[in-house]
């Protein structure tokens, strides 16, 4: 990470303290998405200004055109663990001079497809490998994979139930 780099996310760290510690409503965020379905698999998620197109394998029923959402997710862990890794080295003053990760994960396709019920629909183990470099000595970056592994929004998802409301809105010709 550059100089300049470090520099900001000092600063961002120090003005987020701040803007928090004087009210602490400051610290809600809300994130949004929305999705439009354009095939059998297929949609487009927009996620603000971004969108993202999401698609299956063949073996799922879509054209492999682009990732699905289970690889969507080991994005999103992975990338929030690089900036979670970020994060709290600068914070613990660690050095980090570069982060790789990795990512695969196991999911039984009877699950979703409901041919078994007693299978999650979901992966059955995610397994992830992050490299750090850097002049530290190894409990150091063990002790910031602690500091990790309590912080990433990502993984907490994972890890701990979170609630989810959906609500179900139908526009039929009855209406």
């Amino acid at each position: 990470m550059t100089t300049a780099s470090v520099s900001h996310l000092t600063s961002v760290i120090g003005a987020t303290r701040d803007a928090v510690s004087q009210d602490s409503a400051n610290a809600h965020v809300v994130f949004r998405a929305s999705a439009q379905a354009h095939d059998a698999v297929a949609s487009t998620v927009t996620l603000g200004k971004y969108s993202v197109e999401v698609d299956e394998p063949p073996a799922l029923g879509g054209d492999n055109s682009a990732a699905n959402p289970v690889e969507y997710y080991l994005a999103s862990l992975l990338s929030c663990q690089v900036v979670t890794y970020r994060f709290w080295a600068e914070k613990l003053g660690v050095r980090v001079d570069d982060i790789s990760a990795s990512a695969e994960g196991d999911l039984d396709v009877r699950g979703f497809f409901g041919f078994d019920d007693a299978v999650r629909a979901g992966f059955g183990e995610v397994r992830v490998v992050v490299t750090l470099t850097g002049p530290e000595p190894r409990e150091r970056y063990l002790e910031l994979q602690e500091a990790v592994d309590a912080h990433c929004p990502v993984l907490d998802l994972t890890r701990n139930q979170t609630p989810v409301h959906t609500v179900v809105e139908t526009r039929t010709g009855d209406n």
